[in-house]
C-alpha cells in the first residue's frame, strides 16, 4: 500500500488518497518534485496560499536497505525562487512508510495567522490537526519534550518540528527531525523550507509506528540477498567502513585542508593554519575523553554510522556531531578553532531551526564586515542570538549570507541562486563549482559530489585544478544522486558504489525485488534524468536563465592562495550539464 496523505491547513482537514499510477515508481525526491512541478505555480509565492510542502521517504524507507531512511522535503524555496528538496536523515522516513504512505502533501494556510498546529498520524492510520498556541515561539528541542509528555510512554515515534526560525518565515530556516534517541537534531536544512512549514501554522508533526513491521516485499528473499551484497560493499569500502564510521563526516577537514580546498576566513584562502582544533581527529579524541558518544547511525538500518554526539566537559549532551559542514561552516570560515563554540553554534541553530551551511556563511560574511572579527566566538554566539533576542545585526541573519552582504556592504557573497556554498571551494575543486553553478537546488555539495574524483579518488580521478572533464563528471554525479534521493540513500553509499561495481547491481536487485517492478542500470539512470528534468523545467518557468547557472564573478577573477587559482570552467561546458532534459522532457510527455 503505497498512498498521499493530503493536508489541508486551509480547512484544517485531511484525505488520504493512493498514489497515482504515474508516480508508481517515484518516491522520495523523485516524487517530492513530481508533486511540485504537478501542484505548484513555478512563479507563486512560496509563502503564499499556492504553496505545497510535500514529506516522502525513499522507495527504501520502512525496510532494512542499508543507509536507507532518508527524507525527502519538497517545495519552492523562499531562499532560491527555485524548486527545493531538502534531505535528512532521522526515524520520520521509515515511520511514515510503514504506515504506507508515500507522501504527507501539506497545503493551504490556516485563517488565523497566530494559530500554530500538531498534525498526528498514528500507527492505525488515523489523523488528527490539533491546535498547540501554547507553543509558539518554542524551539525543536522544547517542542520535542512537549511532545514526549503528551505521548504514551511505551510509544515509539518520529517527529517533524519547526523552530522560531521557520515561524519568523527566515529564509535560512530548515524543519527537524528526530534521531533514534528522540533528539530533534537531523535536519532538512537547505533553502528554507522551515519558512514554509511555518507559512502553513504547522508546528509539528508526529509520526507513531508503534508495533509496525516493515514494509513488505514483492519478494523477500531476493531482497534480503542484494541486502547483505549491498551492506558488505559499504562495510568493504575504505571510506564508508572504516574512515566515516571512525572519524565522522568531519574526517573530512583535514583532506580538504591539506588540499588547499577548505574555504576559510569567508572563502579568502583554502587553508586554515588552526584547522586542528575542530578536526575530526580532535573531535573523536575530545568526545572519548567526556565520554561521549562516537559512532551511532542518523536512523534505523545505517551501517556506516558517521554520526555522533557532542558532550560538554560534564559529560551533558550538546547537540549531534558536529558535522564537518557545520564544523567547517561555524569553525573554519568563521576561522573560530574551539569545538566547544562550534558547537554551542551548531546548538543554537538546531534550536532555532537554522541551517547550520547557511548560517555559518552568514556570521563569515559578517565578519567580513568589520562589525565583529574573524574568530571572535563569544561574538559570533551574540550575534546568532541577536537574531531572536534583539540588537546588532538582528533578523537579518535569518535570511542568510546574500541578505548579509547585502545589508552590510560586503562584495564577497559566496552564493549561487542566493544560496551559501558550502566546505568546498570550487577555485580549488572545479567539479564541485560545476556542480554549485549547475545544480537546481542553488550551491548545493550534495546534488553532485565531485570530491569523489576530485579529492578522494573514489570512482576514478580527475585534477581538481584543472577543468578537463569537470562538467561531465558532475553531470554524471548529479544523474546518480538524484536517483539515490529517490531511493532514500544516504549519499555516503556513493564511495562503494562508485569503486565496487556489484554495489551498483545491488541497488537495482533490491528495487526489483522490494517492489516487483523490472530495475536495472538504465531505469535507475533515467529515473535520476527524470528527477532533474523536472526540477529544471520549473525552475525555467520560475523565470531561471542560464546566467543563474553560473558562480560568483569574483571566483573568476580573484586567485584563492595556496594553489592561487581561479574558477576557469567554461560558460558552455557549465550550459552542457543540463543537456539531456529536452529529450527526457519529450519522453516524459512534459514538452
Amino acid at each position: 500500500m503505497r498512498d498521499i496523505l493530503y493536508v489541508d491547513m486551509a480547512t484544517l482537514s485531511t484525505e488520504r488518497k493512493p498514489l497515482p499510477e504515474k508516480w508508481s515508481r517515484y518516491a522520495g525526491r523523485a516524487l517530492t518534485d513530481a508533486i511540485v512541478y504537478d501542484m505548484v505555480p513555478p512563479t507563486c509565492d512560496p509563502l503564499g496560499r499556492g504553496a505545497v510542502l510535500v514529506f516522502a521517504p525513499g522507495l527504501f524507507g520502512g525496510t532494512s536497505a542499508p543507509n536507507g531512511g532518508r527524507l525527502s522535503v519538497g517545495a519552492k524555496s523562499p531562499l532560491t525562487g527555485g524548486i527545493k528538496e531538502s534531505n535528512s536523515g532521522g526515524q520520520a522516513a521509515h515511520a511514515l512508510a510503514k504506515i504506507g504512505l508515500s507522501a504527507v502533501v501539506v497545503t493551504g494556510k490556516p485563517a488565523d495567522p497566530l494559530a500554530r498546529f500538531m498534525l498526528s498520524i498514528e500507527a492505525d492510520g488515523s489523523v488528527k490537526i490539533e491546535r498547540v498556541d501554547g507553543w509558539a515561539g518554542l524551539g525543536n528541542y522544547a517542542v520535542a519534550d512537549a511532545i514526549k509528555a503528551l505521548r504514551p510512554a511505551d510509544d515509539h515515534y518520529a517527529t517533524i518540528t519547526n523552530g522560531p526560525a521557520g515561524e519568523a518565515g527566515l529564509k535560512a530556516a530548515g524543519i527537524a527531525i528526530s534521531d533514534m534517541k528522540g533528539y530533534p537534531n537531523r535536519f532538512a536544512g537547505r533553502g528554507g523550507l522551515g519558512a514554509v512549514m511555518g507559512s502553513k501554522g504547522l508546528k509539528a508533526i508526529v509520526v507513531s509506528d508503534k508495533g509496525l513491521k516493515g514494509v513488505e516485499h514483492a519478494d523477500k528473499e531476493a531482497f534480503n540477498a542484494a541486502m547483505k551484497r549491498f551492506a558488505k560493499a559499504l562495510t568493504d569500502h575504505p571510506v564508508s567502513g572504516v574512515g566515516l564510521p571512525t572519524y565522522g563526516t568531519n574526517v573530512l577537514m583535514n583532506i580538504l585542508n591539506e588540499a588547499g580546498g577548505l574555504p576559510t576566513k569567508n572563502f579568502s584562502s583554502g587553508h586554515f593554519d588552526d584547522v586542528e582544533g575542530v578536526s575530526g581527529e580532535k573531535q573523536r579524541e575530545v568526545t572519548l575523553e567526556r565520554g561521549g558518544n562516537v559512532k551511532h547511525g542518523c536512523h534505523t538500518g545505517c551501517v556506516i554510522q558517521c554520526s555522533r554526539y557532542w558532550v560538554d566537559k560534564e559529560g551533558a549532551y550538546v547537540t549531534k556531531g558536529p558535522e564537518y559542514e557545520s564544523a567547517w561552516s561555524l569553525g573554519t570560515d568563521c576561522c573560530i578553532s574551539d569545538m566547544d563554540t562550534v558547537a554551542a553554534l551548531d546548538r543554537l541553530c538546531g534550536d532555532y531551526g537554522l541551517d547550520t551551511i547557511e548560517m555559518g556563511a552568514t556570521l563569515a560574511v559578517y565578519m567580513d564586515s568589520g562589525k565583529i572579527a574573524f574568530g571572535d566566538g563569544p561574538a559570533a554566539i551574540k550575534a546568532l542570538k541577536s537574531i531572536f533576542e534583539g540588537g546588532e545585526p538582528g533578523m537579518v541573519l535569518g535570511h542568510g549570507a546574500e541578505a548579509t552582504g547585502l545589508a552590510f556592504g560586503v562584495d564577497h557573497i559566496p552564493v549561487v541562486k542566493h544560496q551559501a556554498m558550502p566546505a568546498y571551494e570550487p577555485r580549488a575543486v572545479q567539479g564541485i563549482g560545476v556542480t554549485y553553478a549547475t545544480t537546481p537546488m542553488g550551491a548545493d555539495h550534495t546534488a553532485g559530489y565531485t570530491i569523489t574524483a576530485n579529492i578522494l579518488g573514489v570512482g576514478g580521478t580527475v585534477d581538481p585544478l584543472k577543468t578537463a572533464g569537470q562538467a561531465e563528471l558532475s553531470k554524471n554525479l548529479q544523474i546518480a544522486t538524484a536517483m539515490l534521493d529517490a531511493f532514500g540513500l544516504c549519499i555516503f553509499v556513493a564511495f562503494p558504489v562508485l569503486d565496487i561495481p556489484d554495489a551498483f547491481v545491488a541497488i537495482y536487485d533490491m528495487a526489483a525485488a522490494h517492489t516487483g517492478q523490472a530495475w536495472d542500470t538504465d531505469e535507475l539512470m533515467k529515473l535520476g534524468r527524470e528527477v532533474l528534468t523536472f526540477e529544471r523545467l520549473f525552475n525555467t518557468a520560475a523565470g531561471f536563465t542560464a546566467a543563474d547557472d553560473r558562480l560568483p564573478a569574483w571566483m573568476k577573477t580573484v586567485p584563492l592562495p595556496p594553489h592561487n587559482t581561479v574558477f576557469e570552467v567554461t560558460d558552455a561546458e557549465l550550459d552542457s550539464v543540463f543537456d539531456f532534459v529536452p529529450e527526457t522532457a519529450k519522453e516524459m510527455g512534459l514538452l
